[in-house]
């Protein structure tokens, strides 16, 4: 008999919980005698209280009963024989869950031990002074914050801060009523989906696009139709003539281009949801951080006919564990909304809504959002001269004003050399992200997404050195080869 500890707990836990798995699974028959504690102990090289402790546990559960003087015997209990593949042979238990099982597998970074200079486009500038201010928000709002259900659509002195921020900041006028906490963009896209689109309605996605987008729709059951961007965004002359329910647009700062679509594109875009009676998902991911001018008003600020969901998050301004975000809702969408949200879990945390609410209404957050730009600023900065100091007429850098991570262009590289340019970086310990999975087709030459918020001016100058050596390697092999 071979029994699996999984590790987690006291030993006699352990073995209770692989003898139970034995048991439910048929590995011993009911009525069947379990082994003599000490011949258990030997075979297992473990003590004879361990086992005792493990039976008694087994007993307590019903599924074992002693007898003494003769020793421990299996519950008639009901079992199943459980195949080696089950959970492979499961078929999806839900059209949801079929269409998740299509999906490709997310190319976004995940969390994991990264390399010694990662140019990970998603890590925000998570500064120190940050950690101390928010722990001291949160101690204090730990001690004020409502004890019962928070509301669903969010806490009202924190919605009164976000109102009174995008005023000042975003151009965008609403009352507390309009705004609803979410946890975070994803979530206010999926309870967006649920209140607009029904099965096999069409969505619009930008072509390149933001991945979990893409894959959010697709779960739901959307049809997607891809439209291309180039440098002024969003192409609205290529919207669809059917229309469909949902336009998904990152206007402030495209991702992951990186353009920003235009004044004259806005209006288009607006003119055409009226028109055809669709909704508009803005997502403000980065709007804040524009480094040659103050940032555009979001495209909320120019919708007269109310088809704008604008939605942001506070994900790359603080830091992303906090899960925090909000969605202005148009007046005929907001109910559907916090009914949505409702269902989904009944509302976001309490005590970090009250933190973040303090911390809006003390300025301490613009304050913040300051240095942090002034510190991106050279950071991107410090980026674009390794760039053209170590690579020169290599590459070629998107235009991009805003956002935290820069698009590089391979002037001189094929796609299979690209492969291998990321794999001899990341042994070398630096990480490389490709953007070609984010378009639909792959572009005509391979690119880069450089992420700079998390590196020093000085690790980023010792990336772009190393980019370049691993680059040298990757041309040289190339040329012995041709």
């Amino acid at each position: 008999m071979m029994l699996k500890m999984d590790g987690q707990g006291a030993m006699f836990e352990q073995l209770a919980r692989a003898l139970k798995r034995e048991i439910l699974g048929g590995g011993f028959a009911p009525a069947s005698q379990l082994p003599a504690t000490r011949t258990l102990a030997a075979a297992l090289g473990i003590s004879r209280n361990t086992v005792l402790g493990a039976y008694e546990l087994l007993c307590a559960e019903q599924l074992a009963v002693a007898h003494p003087g003769s020793g421990t015997r299996v519950a008639g209990v009901a079992t199943t024989r459980r195949r080696k593949d089950a959970r492979s042979a499961m078929g999806a238990q839900s059209r949801y869950s079929a269409r998740t099982r299509k999906l490709s597998p997310f190319t976004m970074p995940g969390v994991r031990v990264g390399p010694r200079y990662n140019l990970q486009y998603g890590d925000p500038l998570v500064r120190h002074q940050l950690s101390a201010a928010w722990r001291r928000k949160l101690l204090a709002a730990a001690a004020r914050a409502e004890a019962g259900y928070p509301h669903a659509a969010g806490s009202y002195p924190l919605r009164c801060a976000i109102v009174n921020y995008l005023l000042r900041r975003r151009g965008v006028s609403c009352t507390p009523d309009d705004v609803i906490i979410v946890g975070g963009t994803q979530q206010a896209l999926t309870i967006v989906a649920r209140a607009v689109l029904d099965e096999g309605q069409s969505a619009v996605i930008e072509d390149p696009h933001y991945e979990l987008v893409q894959h959010a729709l697709l779960a739901h059951g959307a049809r997607l139709i891809r439209v291309r961007v180039d440098s002024d965004g969003m192409r609205t002359s290529e919207l669809p003539a059917r229309a469909p329910r949902l336009i998904y647009v990152t206007p402030s700062h495209q991702f992951p281009s990186g353009s920003i679509l235009s004044l004259d594109r806005r209006i288009e875009l607006l003119k055409y949801a009226t028109t055809h009676g669709c909704w508009v998902f803005d997502d403000d991911y980065d709007g804040e951080f524009h480094y040659d001018s103050r940032p555009l008003p979001a495209l909320r600020s120019l919708d007269v006919g109310e088809r704008v969901i604008h939605t942001s998050s506070f994900s790359k301004t603080l830091f992303p564990g906090l899960r925090l975000g909000y969605i202005v809702a148009p007046p005929a969408l907001r109910d559907d909304l916090v009914m949505a949200k409702a269902l989904d879990d009944l509302g976001c945390s309490s005590i970090e809504q009250a933190a973040l609410a303090a911390f809006l209404e003390s300025r301490q957050y613009e304050k913040h959002l300051r240095k942090s730009l002034a510190e991106l600023r050279g950071r991107r900065q410090a980026l674009l001269d390794g760039l053209a100091r170590h690579l020169g007429d290599h590459i070629e850098v998107a235009p991009s004003m805003g956002g935290m991570h820069l698009v590089v262009w391979f002037r001189r590289l094929s796609y299979p050399n690209l492969k291998r340019l990321v794999a001899r970086a990341g042994e070398r310990g630096l990480g490389l992200y490709p953007i070609h999975p984010y378009y639909q087709v792959a572009p005509p030459r391979p690119g880069l997404m450089v992420g700079f918020a998390s590196l020093s001016p000085e690790q980023l100058d010792a990336a772009t050195a190393l980019l370049a050596a691993c680059l040298k390697e990757v041309i040289g092999r190339e040329a012995v080869l041709n």
